[in-house]
């Protein structure tokens, strides 16, 4: 059966784009056109291709033929590049990166990228330990990751590790551990939690003084430059990545609970394996950055679904 690619790049719009009428801005046709399309796919292939909600979701089989859709936008924006009588748009690549690359080393690999291949990129923001989810869903062309095992179809490369020191400002040391750094103030004292599936300062607290079960009261900053300047105001003490707070630590407007404590988070660069030569530059500049930026060979860091989105 051959696919019918009007109704499928209807349908990748309506995922990527997060709406129909979106989508239909996009297309340059009628909501009720893109509607049409769809439901003319899924009659064809006998499956619910979209649970329609806000916004609307991929269902398993939704999700295969929208990472197909999207391999074969980037290739043929690729092609049009040597043969522009083709007229695709100018090429996008989605990835999915944390917010702490983002905020430290991930930009300037990806302002060189764009600035060699005149690609786009869409940056999708999430958790490093929930990357892979969006590749296997086919939402992304690659990720930033936690997580070394290869994603079916995908290439993996260890990029180094983000290292995180726990940090608070001298007033806040001086209010909530005023005998010192110890697992029974520790339990009581305020903290910063980036999300719901932060559970960073859990695993330090554990790390560092055997504390099971971190159950203390949370700020929630879901933003990394929030995250330091919430610590730098005494909101409460967090995990932050290194290159963010040096400086500070310097200065001696943030200290550290336990000097020396840090921690180390592997990250994986994965991509598809398209052989396309667009993946294949940013690809290029990703690791060449990261090794350039993270500490290398880390420590092994058990599999985990944490933080930051």
């Amino acid at each position: 059966m051959l696919l019918d690619y009007a109704s499928l790049a209807a349908l990748a719009a309506v995922l990527r784009e997060g709406g129909f009428e979106r989508a239909a801005a996009v297309l340059g046709v009628t909501p009720s056109a893109v509607s049409q399309r769809v439901r003319a796919l899924e009659e064809r292939l006998g499956a619910v291709l979209v649970v329609r909600g806000q916004p609307p979701a991929p269902t398993e089989a939704g999700a295969i033929l929208y990472a197909h859709a999207e391999r074969v936008r980037l290739l043929e924006g690729e092609l049009a590049a040597v043969l522009p009588a083709i007229g695709a748009s100018q090429p996008m690549l989605r990835i999915a990166v944390n917010a702490d690359s983002l905020a430290t080393w991930f930009l300037p690999a990806a302002a060189r990228f764009a600035e060699r291949s005149g690609a786009l990129l869409d940056l999708v923001t999430e958790d490093e330990g929930h990357t892979a989810r969006r590749l296997r869903s086919g939402e992304v062309l690659a990720a930033v990751t936690a997580d070394p095992v290869p994603v079916q179809g995908c290439r993996t490369v260890p990029l180094g590790a983000m290292r995180y020191a726990a940090v608070a400002s001298p007033g806040y040391l001086r209010r909530h551990f005023p005998q010192g750094v110890d697992a029974a103030a520790l339990a009581h004292a305020p903290l910063l939690r980036f999300d719901r599936r932060d559970g960073l300062q859990a695993r330090w607290a554990q790390a560092a003084l055997g504390l099971a079960g971190l159950d203390a009261p949370a700020h929630w900053v879901p933003s990394s430059q929030g995250f330091v300047d919430g610590a730098l105001a005494g909101l409460g003490w967090g995990m932050n990545p290194l290159p963010l707070v040096e400086e500070h630590l310097r200065a001696g407007r943030l200290v550290e609970l336990l000097p020396g404590r840090r921690l180390d988070v592997a990250l994986h660069w994965q991509h598809a394996r398209l052989g396309a030569r667009l993946l294949e530059a940013l690809t290029a500049e990703v690791v060449a950055a990261a090794r350039a930026s993270l500490p290398q060979a880390p420590a092994a860091t058990p599999p985990r679904g944490e933080r930051r989105g």
